[in-house]
């Protein structure tokens, strides 16, 4: 016999796993940050290998609670959407962290001060945006996050055009200019995938609303 739960199924272990791999999104970037900080030989993939790993986990849980459960309260496609935006954030960090240990030090004079704040501050928002779906939709709430996610994606562009700029301007040695405009692009992306997380929780809500 089929339990009503199984045939209904538990809603809240899909809010619980998206804000989780939501979660591991934001320790990702502040376990780059810490990266970065260290001198190059102290530095090591171990942390960001774990949380991407421990985000995979639960992707893979999201996917086979799908499997088993046959109603959801949000459909099935946005949670699997919103699942593959969000893996694909700490898998981007840890491709940027990669580029960084293999450098052997040629960047230590570079600030990524500001992109790692601008980072942190987007990932902390999907983290927000994230958790309002499992408060029934608060639509002008998930716009305005939405919005900030929006603002801070822009906000990255400028700051990529500036860096462009610098980079083309010749100031720096040519193999310096190639691993940063390599690392500038990655960085762009973690912001996209933030900004895409905004998006599908926005085009959630909006159903629903």
């Amino acid at each position: 016999m089929i339990s009503l739960q199984k045939l209904f199924g538990k809603n809240d272990i899909f809010y619980d796993l998206l804000e989780a791999s939501a979660a591991e999104a934001l320790h990702s970037v502040q376990a780059l940050d810490k990266l970065i900080t260290q001198p190059a030989a102290a530095q090591s993939l171990d942390e960001l290998i774990l949380t991407r790993r421990k985000d995979k986990k639960i992707t893979e849980q999201i996917n086979e609670a799908l499997c088993r459960t046959f109603v959801t309260e949000l459909d099935r496609e946005d949670i699997e959407a919103l699942s593959n935006v969000l893996y694909k954030i700490p898998k981007t960090v840890e491709k940027i962290a990669e580029r960084v240990i293999i450098t052997e030090g040629r960047i230590k004079d570079v600030d990524f001060s500001r992109h790692l704040q601008m980072m942190e501050e987007a990932t902390t928002t999907v983290v927000t945006i994230v958790k309002e779906l499992r408060k029934k939709m608060h639509l002008e709430r998930v716009k305005d996050l939405n919005a900030k996610l929006q603002h801070i994606e822009g906000e990255a562009d400028k700051l990529m055009m500036e860096l462009l700029k610098e980079l083309y301007a010749g100031q720096r040695d040519p193999i310096q200019t190639i691993i940063l405009k390599d690392l500038y692009e990655l960085m762009e992306k973690v912001y996209d995938r933030c900004r895409d997380a905004g998006n599908v929780v926005s085009h959630i809500v909006l159903k629903y609303s």
